[in-house]
């Protein structure tokens, strides 16, 4: 049986590979990194901060989950929200491996896993970025 095609839920998000990136920008005047890639930086409006991949680790720093779909949704649920702390200091809002709330803990070490969010109208894999606890396989 033929693999299915497999594209990003939206491009310039991150990257889809061995070893997957959270796609972001750096700021050459403040220093400050920023997720998703923007053309001004949120901190001080200096144009055309540097795009640059992020760390694929981090540690988790709040979470819950999602048990109710949001309209226009068609992936699994239950699954896992959380925020994530990236060495570059900045929190990132995403999608969890974990949906069970009770099996994280604060502080925890997280790795960038790309996962599959749902079949689109094409038969596509269709793949999103989500952090699953690192000691995970």
């Amino acid at each position: 049986m033929p693999m299915s095609e497999r594209v990003m839920v939206r491009q310039g998000l991150f990257t889809d590979g061995e070893a997957p990136a959270l796609l972001g920008s750096r700021c050459t005047v403040c220093g400050a990194h920023h997720f998703p890639r923007h053309d001004t930086c949120p901190y001080c409006s200096t144009e055309d901060p540097v795009p640059t991949e992020l760390s694929a680790s981090g540690t988790l720093w709040a979470w819950t989950a999602v048990t109710s779909a949001p309209p226009g949704y068609q992936g699994e649920i239950p699954y896992g929200l959380g925020v994530v702390e990236l060495p570059e200091g900045i929190r990132v809002i995403a999608r969890l491996t974990e949906g069970n709330p009770a099996a994280l803990v604060s502080g925890q070490a997280m790795q960038l896993r790309i996962v599959p969010l749902h079949t689109d109208a094409d038969g596509r894999d269709v793949v999103t970025f989500a952090f699953a606890p690192a000691d995970a396989s």
